[in-house]
């Protein structure tokens, strides 16, 4: 997928080939043994208001968004299009991409939905 990406530094390369090795998973990486996926993502609605949310189960929470089974900015907005997805095997740099994107101008958002998704296609039909 094209986008956002983040650089994994040497020390957690390292520190994760240690666990590896070890076969005894601890600290940071105790819950990543079965490489589990998570989701930074981008919603909107007719009038392409945004939303930018995280989550271990893209389709599920995409379908929460579409019933509005959860109160909030998204149910009130109607929120229900999926334009936007980046996958990630760590937690820390999908809560750290969100954070990033959310912080961005509404002129970066766009232009990022764009490149991977020019029409505005509601992508959950993909997942």
């Amino acid at each position: 997928m094209t986008g956002f990406s983040f650089a994994v530094g040497q020390a957690d390369v390292s520190e994760y080939l240690d666990v590896a090795r070890r076969g005894t998973p601890r600290g940071r990486y105790a819950c990543q043994t079965t490489m589990k996926k998570y989701y930074v993502y981008i919603m909107t609605n007719r009038t392409r208001t945004l939303y930018v949310g995280m989550t271990n189960d893209l389709e599920r929470r995409v379908l929460e968004h579409k019933q509005k089974l959860v109160p909030g900015f998204t149910s009130k907005y109607n929120i229900t299009m999926l334009v936007w997805y980046q996958d990630f095997d760590d937690v820390e740099q999908a809560i750290s991409a969100e954070k990033t994107i959310k912080a961005w101008r509404r002129e970066k958002k766009v232009a990022l939905i764009e490149e991977m998704n020019s029409e505005w296609r509601d992508l959950a039909a993909e997942l």
